[in-house]
Parts: structure tokens; C-alpha cells; sequence
């Protein structure tokens, strides 16, 4: 009876530290998913949160109409300095910066917004930064 309690002692002994790894492994995996699950929808959200601030902006400098030149014409034409400064102020008030491009009458805002990492900064992703775009034009009578 020893040689076989003796040999069953050997076999489970061989097996020491297996349950450990797998439990190792399983738990950094779960510990992954979690990151991407959490972290990956706080970017997504700021992704929304850039582009909704942009496209604002956007709306807030096509406003900026040169009224000389429409009692005078008619025509809408925007005063691009004017535009520039109200999407920056816009902008300025959401707490965020962007740049603005004003190209005839239109308007293009463009927000930068880092998102800090919640659980991937364990595994040395600190942060990601995500951009939105929004553009608006000048239209009479709201377009054609």
C-alpha cells in the first residue's frame, strides 16, 4: 500500500503550481478586457464630447456675419477674424482648445481632447488622444 500511496503523492506533486498559473493568466485577462471594456468607452465618449464641441464651435463662428457687406449687398459673407475669435471664445468657455479655419464662409474647428487612462495605465497606456471635427457655413434663410 505505501508504493502505491508513495506514487499518487509523486503525481499529485507534479502537478504543484499548475492551478496558479492558470489562475495568473485568467486574471490578467479578465483584468485586459476590463481595460478595454471601461477605458475603451470613456475614449469613445470623448471622441463624442471632441467632435459635438467642434461642430458648436463651428456654429458659433458661422454666425459671425459682416453686416456692412450684407446691408450693403445682400450677400452673406462671414468677417473671418470675427468668426475666428467667437468659435475660439466658444471653445474657450466648453474648456477645451482647438484650431479654427475659416475658408470662405465656412468655418472648421477641429478639437484635441485627451482621455486619461483608467485601468490600461497598469499596462503603461497612460492616456489617448482623440480629435473632432466640425464644420459649419453660412447660409441665408438656411441654405439653398
Amino acid at each position: 500500500m505505501t508504493g502505491a500511496l508513495g506514487r499518487l503523492r509523486a503525481r499529485v506533486g507534479e502537478e504543484d503550481g499548475m492551478v496558479t498559473a492558470f489562475v495568473v493568466v485568467f486574471t490578467l485577462a479578465l483584468l485586459l478586457m476590463a481595460g478595454l471594456v471601461l477605458d475603451g468607452g470613456l475614449t469613445l465618449a470623448a471622441k463624442v464630447q471632441a467632435i459635438d464641441e467642434a461642430q458648436a464651435a463651428a456654429r458659433s463662428g458661422a454666425q459671425a456675419i459682416d453686416i456692412p457687406t450684407y446691408r450693403a449687398t445682400g450677400q452673406i459673407t462671414l468677417d473671418p477674424a470675427q468668426a475666428t475669435t467667437d468659435a475660439e471664445d466658444y471653445l474657450a468657455a466648453a474648456g477645451h482648445s482647438g484650431t479654427v479655419t475659416v475658408n470662405g464662409n465656412q468655418v472648421t474647428v477641429t478639437v484635441s481632447i485627451t482621455q486619461p487612462m483608467q485601468i490600461l495605465s497598469i499596462g503603461g497606456i497612460d492616456h489617448l488622444t482623440v480629435t473632432g471635427t466640425g464644420t459649419a457655413t453660412a447660409e441665408q434663410n438656411g441654405g439653398p
